[in-house]
Order: C-alpha cells, then structure tokens, then sequence
C-alpha cells in the first residue's frame, strides 16, 4: 500500500500527471507560433472546413518554408523528408479555431525541439556600418532577400550589392 502512494506521489510530482512545463514562457515557441499565425490567417472560411485541405495547404506552405520555418516542418512532417507525421496535431485543432499559442502548446509536450526553435537576430540595415560585417553575413543577408550576387568575389561586391538592393527590401 505504502509503495502505491509513494509512487502515486512521485508520478504527481514528476509531472506525469498534472504537467508542469505545459504552459508556455515568454518567447517560447517563436518559430512555431510565428508561422502556424501566418499560416492561419491566411486560410478561409472554406479551407477551415476540411482538415484535408488545411493539410494539403500546411505541406504547400511548408514546401516554400526557409530556414528556421523550414526545420519547424521537419519536425512536424511538412517536408518531404520528415521521418515524423504530427500534422493532424495541427489541422484537426485549426479545424476548429484553435489558438495558434495553444497548438505550440501541444506541440512541445510531443516533441520540445520545436518549441526550441529561435529566429535568428535580424541586423538593422539602416543603422549598421556593412564594412564592418563578415562576408559570412553580407550573403546572408541576400540569401535572406532571395537576391543573388553574381559575379561577387570581394567584399565591397557584396556591399555593392545589398546597397542596390537595400530600398526594395527594407523599410525607411
């Protein structure tokens, strides 16, 4: 008997029972609740209907996800590549208007890699010297453009570059 509340107790206090690190912290989840909010608003009333369809459309999105987005779809099977199927852990509650928060919630109780996603530090182009930038970084900020420098061989190319560019992809 002693043994059976023992364990009982440990169970609860272990959080097998009453989860302790379900709710979410601040800035927790960022990728996923980032990219399941856009995904969201950009479904219809019809698309809400059929949790086949939001299925379909979550592989499209995912089919054009970079970076940290993309990997967030590795983990929850949008990729072509996943070796995991989580995708009715998403469409069956966005199916009924589920809280984007709430589903990131789920989420990291099945898998906490995803909720350990984080976007990268965006750099303030209108108030950054780009001499003072590696190289490293001035190709990542045209990869992040979807922009490509041919022809690039030195850094002032790159710089060049993203100075040409920098009006169309930044905001004054």
């Amino acid at each position: 008997m002693w043994i059976f509340i023992v364990l009982s107790l440990n169970a609860l206090l272990s959080g097998y029972i009453f989860p302790s690190e379900a709710a979410l912290k601040e800035g927790e989840c960022e990728v996923c609740i980032k990219f399941l909010t856009n995904f969201a608003s950009k479904l219809t009333d019809e698309d809400v209907k059929s949790v086949e369809t939001i299925q379909q459309k979550l592989k499209a999105a995912c089919g054009k996800a970079k970076n940290k987005e993309n990997r967030f779809c590795y983990y929850i099977g949008g990729t072509s590549d996943a070796a995991t199927g989580m995708l009715n852990e998403i469409t069956k509650p966005l199916s009924y208007h589920k809280p984007p928060e709430k589903i990131c919630e789920r989420l990291k109780t099945l898998d906490a890699q995803i909720c350990e996603l984080q976007y990268d530090k965006q750099i303030d182009l209108n108030n950054v010297d780009l001499k003072k930038l590696r190289v490293k970084q001035l190709k990542k900020i045209l990869s992040d453009w979807d922009e490509e420098c041919v022809g690039c061989l030195e850094k002032s190319d790159f710089i060049r570059r993203i100075e040409q560019l920098k009006a169309e992809h930044t905001e004054l």
